[in-house]
């Protein structure tokens, strides 16, 4: 069995926050197309991945990811 790719996991931490089970993400996924994922939520999110992957994201590199591609880049960047 292989691992799951970063977007996998990011993906099972949304569901997990936004108690959505069936929530799917791709690279271009924006928080104006998922229920619930507001600036409350984007905070608790950030978190939860910042736990889940042993990474510090900065203010700017939370507040200034455009989707969740970006995300992904940023966690892959920082787990090098």
């Amino acid at each position: 069995m292989t691992e799951p790719t970063t977007l996998e996991q990011v993906q099972e931490i949304f569901r997990d926050v936004l108690a959505d089970p069936d929530l799917t993400l791709t690279r271009e996924t924006v928080a104006d197309q998922v229920d619930g994922w507001d600036s409350l939520a984007h905070v608790s999110l950030m978190f939860s991945v910042e736990n889940a992957f042993g990474i510090q994201l900065s203010d700017a590199e939370m507040s200034g990811l455009s989707d969740v591609g970006a995300l992904v880049d940023v966690v892959d960047a920082k787990r090098g």
